[in-house]
């Protein structure tokens, strides 16, 4: 694995990782993201913030799981992004600037997913054991 992708992958990880904690301690920022037709907003949220502190824990280490697990994770992110712009997009109360930001977010899921895979080439842990 080259410098260019284990930096990424490190930012991969730690994001995953705050984002996880945001998830837990105010899971109100992300219930916009969440189609209304499902049920357990809360619930859902608490499970994908664990779900992305576990997929940024396996990235740093290097969890033969953990680059599939965070690509799926990102192609859900991914959806829920695509979901949000569209709300948005319809809404006569949401700025433009906030309906840009939205859109905006859509594309970046993409090279996410691609350093998520990438990951998986790497046979050592990110992170020093002991």
């Amino acid at each position: 694995m080259d410098t260019h992708s284990t930096v990424g992958t490190k930012i991969l990880a730690g994001s995953f990782v705050v984002s996880g904690i945001i998830h837990l301690i105010k899971p109100s920022v992300f219930e916009p993201l969440l189609p209304k037709a499902l049920p357990a907003h809360r619930e859902i949220n608490y499970a994908s913030g664990v779900a992305e502190i576990a997929c940024g824990v396996g990235l740093l280490t290097r969890a033969r799981w953990a680059p599939v697990a965070s690509a799926t994770l990102l192609v859900g992110v991914w959806a829920g992004n695509w979901q949000y712009a569209i709300t948005v997009q319809n809404s006569s109360r949401t700025s433009t600037p906030h309906k840009i930001a939205a859109w905006a977010r859509v594309p970046m899921q993409l090279p996410l997913i691609h350093i998520a895979l990438k990951a998986r080439y790497s046979a050592q842990p990110l992170l020093p054991s002991d």
